[in-house]
């Protein structure tokens, strides 16, 4: 089971005159963690580093921006694991203070700067979705829709031709009993044109 952060948290350190401000944030893919990355460098231009690491589903990375190899974006990677996170930017600042802390103390300030950032963190349960894109009759377009209401479930698309076509975004474990209630509703109607199931 792995888990994201309910929203952003935050720490810093000072370590041998060294500011080390860590940050933990909630986010859906690389290119949020890329926004999030050009904003931090712009609110803390001066900062020596900005290193991270990322797990986002398929899509992880680090980067130890300038700091020797290893010292800084692995050992963050390393505490998002040890989590259970996904779906979270992990980044830390630091504002050098002009004593060396060798590799050692280097991967130490890095893992306890996010780590105290991490410690009380409220999580949530990460859930895969996947959508559904069915295609029904005029008729049906009401009922289908009350239905994705009731559920709870998203409408990322809608096409009209000469019938509806809906891409509905759910939780991949629903997508089977959302087949077979649109079925039911549309006494078996409905035609599902292609499942796409992404782990989000």
């Amino acid at each position: 089971m792995t888990y994201t952060l309910a929203h952003t948290v935050t720490a810093e350190l000072e370590i041998r005159k060294s500011r080390f401000l860590a940050c933990a944030v909630p986010v859906a893919d690389r290119d949020a963690a890329t926004e999030v990355l050009r904003g931090l460098r712009q609110e803390h231009p001066t900062a020596t580093h900005v290193c991270w690491a990322l797990l986002a589903g398929g899509q992880s990375g680090m980067s130890d921006d300038g700091e020797p190899s290893g010292t800084a974006g692995r050992p963050i990677l390393e505490v998002l694991r040890h989590h259970d996170l996904d779906g979270v930017l992990a980044a830390v600042v630091r504002y050098y203070g002009g004593v060396k802390l060798g590799a050692g103390g280097l991967v130490r300030a890095y893992t306890d700067a996010i780590a105290t950032a991490l410690q009380d963190a409220p999580r949530v349960e990460r859930i895969a979705q996947a959508s559904l894109t069915v295609e029904i009759g005029y008729a049906d377009e009401t009922r289908v829709r009350r239905w994705m209401e009731q559920e709870g479930f998203t409408l990322a698309d809608s096409r009209y031709a000469m019938g509806v076509q809906f891409t509905i975004g759910m939780p991949a474990t629903r997508v089977e009993r959302a087949r077979d209630a649109l079925r039911d509703m549309t006494q078996g109607r409905a035609v599902f044109v292609e499942s796409e199931d992404s782990a989000d």
